[in-house]
């Protein structure tokens, strides 16, 4: 029987989709989260994908999503019935985790958030704090003392930064974010003037936020970085001491191989 795992990351921007054995993730593709999908043109989508890695859907074991768009989550689900014959594991509804959720209101904290740190005290148990830093649509630091998700920030994210920037000037051009340079510059052009702006920027955010989660939390605190800039802003930002760019569908994978359904409590 396959042991191969389908997993996805239901983002705001985009469907992150990756192929895992229990003990590794794989490869990894990315989709467009938007509005004109349908469950149709998910399946078509993971049809593609299973053919282009030589599989079919009987070499499927388990589909497993974690998502923060209730509508394409859906459709998501009735692809993976219709094209793959599997009923799609959700995060957090089909899932009971072993850690303390803290938020004043559980059921506020975001899915990804909340998975994030989950799987960032799996990965990394000796520490005595953790935060994640998760650059996505939105910037989020999520902070875990002991066995416990106390919370954190939310902050704008970097490419809708950019995004919100190009659209609401009239000047100002899309600019692509390159990593180009490992110091900080003063602008000569307006491309170099932006670029270094938001990526150093985001850096010393994230550095200056750390440092002060920090001072909340028993020490020593470990940083994660994850997300789809956390590679690229490593090398210029000094918090993070690792880089995990799918710590949420590393996430996935660990509730898959520690089996705790809810239907199996």
């Amino acid at each position: 029987m396959s042991d191969q795992l389908l997993l996805a990351d239901i983002g705001n921007t985009c469907i992150k989709i990756v192929f895992a054995r229990p003990d590794a993730l794989e490869a990894a593709y990315s989709l467009p989260t938007r509005a004109q999908h349908t469950a149709d043109s998910l399946g078509l989508s993971l049809m593609q994908l299973l053919s282009l890695r030589g599989m079919t859907a009987q070499d499927v074991a388990a589909c497993v999503l974690c998502s923060v768009v209730p509508d394409v989550s859906t459709l998501f689900q009735e692809a993976c019935r219709k094209y793959l014959g599997k009923a799609a594991l959700t995060f957090p509804g089909d899932f009971s985790i072993d850690m303390v959720n803290g938020y004043d209101q559980p059921q506020e904290v975001g899915a990804d958030r909340l998975l994030a740190a989950y799987a960032a005290r799996k990965l990394f148990p000796e520490p005595p704090s953790l935060i994640s830093v998760d650059f996505g649509t939105a910037t989020t630091f999520d902070c875990v003392s002991g066995n416990t998700y106390l919370g954190g920030l939310i902050c704008p994210g970097l490419f809708s930064s950019r995004n919100a920037l190009a659209t609401n000037t009239a000047k100002l051009p899309r600019i692509s974010l390159e990593m180009t340079d490992e110091h900080a510059a003063i602008g000569k052009n307006t491309i170099t003037s932006m670029n270094h702006g938001f990526l150093f920027g985001f850096a010393a955010m994230t550095e200056g936020l750390c440092e002060r989660l920090k001072q909340q939390l028993p020490g020593p605190t470990f940083v994660v970085g994850t997300g789809g800039a956390a590679h690229d802003l490593s090398r210029i930002c000094r918090a993070f001491d690792i880089v995990r760019p799918d710590l949420i569908l590393e996430g996935l994978r660990l509730l898959w191989v520690g089996g705790k359904t809810r239907t199996a409590l």
